[in-house]
C-alpha cells in the first residue's frame, strides 16, 4: 500500500480537481467514507450520542459534511455539531459544507459546549488536517487536550489523521488527539504509520474518495507492508519438487558460546521453506535437519547470513569484511557482522545484493552517529543509507524501515514489544536468507515478507516469549500471508 506525504496527498487532490472532481465532491465522498465507517462499527447508530468538533479548514469542512450525512442516513440518539472557528473564518469549502449543513431543517452548529454534551458517547475530531506543519495552536491546541480530557469514556474518531499530527513528521506527547479509530483517505500519510505517531491513530482504515489506484504509481516510492503485495512467494510448490529447487542456505556465524545464534538462523530459514541450509560454526549443531561445514564455502550455495553470533576477534572481524566484499552470492548480515563492518574502512558498492538488518544501535554505529538521532528520522537515514551504501537496509525495531538503494522503502506495521528478547533477530536473519534461497530473483518482496511475517509471528505469539517461539506461529502467520 502506499503513503503519501501531505505535498503528495495535495497533489492528488488537484490531480483529481484537474480531471473535473470538484472539491465538494471529494469532500463529500471522504463525509461517505467515514459514515460507512461508523454505520458498520458502532452500529446501530440509533444507540449513540455522537459529537462532531470542526475547525476552520478543509477538515472541518469534512466533519460539517459527516454530521450532514449522519442527520438524513442514521439518525444518532443525539447528534451536536461544534464549529470552534468563526464563521468568517472558514476556509471556502467549509463554509460552503455549513451553508449545506445548515440548509437543512434542525441543523444548526454552536460555539460553546453545553453539559449534555459531554456524555457523548462518540466524538468526531474534524479539527486540523494534513495541513498542519507544526505544532498545533490555540485554540486548536486547547480542543485537542479538551478532547483527550473531557470525554474519557467516549470513542474518538479521527477524520483523515488525528489532529495536531502532522502526516510528516512525529508529534510529542500531548500535541495530537489520542484517536481510538482513524478513517483516512488515498492512502494513509507517512507520519500516521512511523512510531510514535501510529500509537496515537488507533484502527487506521483507509477510504477511496474516488482517486484511482494507478494514480499512486509514479507519486511516492514509500510503501506500507501488507501481504497482498507479496502472497504469490508463498503459492503452491510444483508437484514435481526437490530440495534443489528451493535454494541452499550457508549461515556463518556461531563462536564458542554464541553457537545458538547460528543455528536459530539456520532453523528459521529451514522452516520458511529454504530445501537445503549448511551451517559453518564453531560448536554443534542440535538440529539434525542442518549441515555444517568449517571452513565456509560458497560453492553450490545460493545465499549466505552472515554474522548470528560470529564474535568480535579481529581475525573473524577481517574475515567478514572480505565476505562482505567479494562473496559473488546475495548475502544478509547482521550482528557482529554488523559490528566488523562498522569498526573496519568505508566500503565499496558490493557486487551483489546485501541485506544489512541493524537495530537502532547497530545503526548509530554504522554511521557514526547515535541512537537519539537515528531514532528521530528513521525513514530518511534509512534512505539515506541504503542509497549512498548500495545496499538494503532493514533498520529494526518499532515500525521497521526497509529501504532499498532505488529509492523505494517499505514501513513494516506488524510486530510486538514481547519480541525484545535475545535470538530474534538471529530468526529474522535466518527468515530473510530463507526466502531469498527460494526466489533470489525477487529479493526485495522477500524482505518484505519476511520482516512482515517475523513481526506477525510476534502477535500471534502474545505475551512473553523466547526467539524460537516465533517459529511455532510461523506456518499461521504464512498462512494469513498467503491467503
Amino acid at each position: 500500500m502506499k503513503l503519501l506525504t501531505a505535498d503528495e496527498m495535495r497533489e492528488t487532490d488537484r490531480t483529481m480537481i484537474h480531471h473535473g472532481v470538484p472539491p465538494l465532491v471529494l469532500m463529500e465522498n471522504a463525509a461517505c467514507r467515514v459514515v460507512e465507517f461508523l454505520e458498520q462499527e458502532f452500529a446501530p447508530l440509533c444507540d449513540h450520542r455522537i459529537l462532531v468538533i470542526c475547525g476552520k479548514g478543509n477538515n472541518g469542512g469534512d466533519g460539517l459534511a459527516v454530521a450532514r450525512q449522519l442527520r438524513m442516513r442514521s439518525t444518532p440518539a443525539r447528534l451536536w455539531v461544534v464549529l470552534t472557528a468563526d464563521r468568517d473564518g472558514l476556509s471556502d469549502d467549509a463554509a460552503a459544507n455549513l451553508k449545506i449543513f445548515e440548509m437543512c431543517r434542525g441543523n444548526h452548529v454552536v460555539r460553546e459546549m453545553t453539559p449534555e454534551m459531554y456524555g457523548a458517547t462518540i466524538v468526531i475530531d474534524a479539527l486540523l488536517g494534513t495541513g498542519l506543519t507544526g505544532p498545533a495552536k490555540a485554540p486548536a491546541s486547547d480542543w485537542i487536550a479538551r478532547i483527550n480530557r473531557d470525554w474519557p469514556f467516549a470513542k474518538k474518531v479521527a477524520i483523515d489523521l488525528p489532529s495536531g499530527m502532522s502526516s510528516d513528521r512525529a508529534a510529542s506527547p500531548g500535541e495530537t488527539v489520542l484517536a481510538d479509530y482513524t478513517v483516512t483517505f488515498t492512502a494513509p500519510k507517512i507520519g500516521m504509520v512511523q512510531w510514535p505517531n501510529c500509537e496515537r491513530t488507533g484502527k487506521l482504515m483507509v477510504g477511496n474518495i474516488g482517486c484511482p489506484g494507478s494514480w499512486l504509481e509514479d507519486v511516492t516510492p514509500i510503501h506500507l507492508s501488507e501481504p497482498v503485495e507479496f502472497k504469490h512467494l508463498f503459492a503452491a510448490r510444483k508437484q514435481e519438487s526437490n530440495k534443489g529447487s528451493y535454494g541452499h542456505v550457508l549461515v556463518i556465524g556461531g563462536a564458542e558460546g554464541k553457537t545458538g545464534a547460528a543455528e536459530m538462523t539456520g532453523l528459521a530459514a529451514l522452516r520458511i521453506g529454504a530445501g537445503l541450509v549448511t551451517v559453518s560454526s564453531r560448536g554443534q549443531m542440535r538440529t539434525p535437519e542442518l549441515m555444517t561445514e568449517t571452513p565456509p564455502s560458497f560453492d553450490r550455495k545460493t545465499v549466505v547470513a552472515l554474522g548470528p553470533g560470529i564474535g568480535t576477534d579481529s581475525v573473524i572481524q577481517e574475515n567478514v569484511r572480505a565476505w562482505f566484499r567479494d562473496c559473488p552470492l546475495p548475502m544478509v548480515v547482521d550482528a557482529d557482522g554488523l559490528n566488523a563492518l562498522a569498526a573496519g574502512p568505508a566500503w565499496d558498492r558490493p557486487g551483489s545484493m546485501r541485506v544489512l538488518t541493524p537495530h537502532p544501535g547497530e545503526m548509530a554505529r554504522l554511521t557514526g552517529t547515535t541512537v537519539q538521532q537515528v531514532q528521530a528520522d528513521r525513514l530518511a537515514i534509512a534512505r539515506h543509507f541504503a542509497s549512498e551504501r548500495g545496499v538494503v537496509l532493514v533498520l529494526k525495531g518499532n515500525r521497521t524501515v526497509i529501504a532499498f538503494p532505488d529509492g523505494r522503502a517499505w514501513i513494516n506495521p506488524t510486530g510486538s514489544p514481547a519480541m525484545a528478547t535475545a535470538g530474534t533477530g538471529d530468526v529474522l536473519t535466518g527468515l530473510v536468507a530463507g526466502l531469498i534461497a527460494q526466489h533470489p530473483d525477487d529479493i526485495a518482496l522477500c524482505v518484505v515478507a519476511a520482516v512482515w511475517l517475523h513481526g506477525r509471528c510476534g502477535e500471534l505469539c502474545g505475551g512473553p516469549l523466547i526467539a524460537t517461539d516465533l517459529l511455532n506461529h510461523l506456518r499461521e502467520a504464512i498462512g494469513e500471508a498467503g491467503s
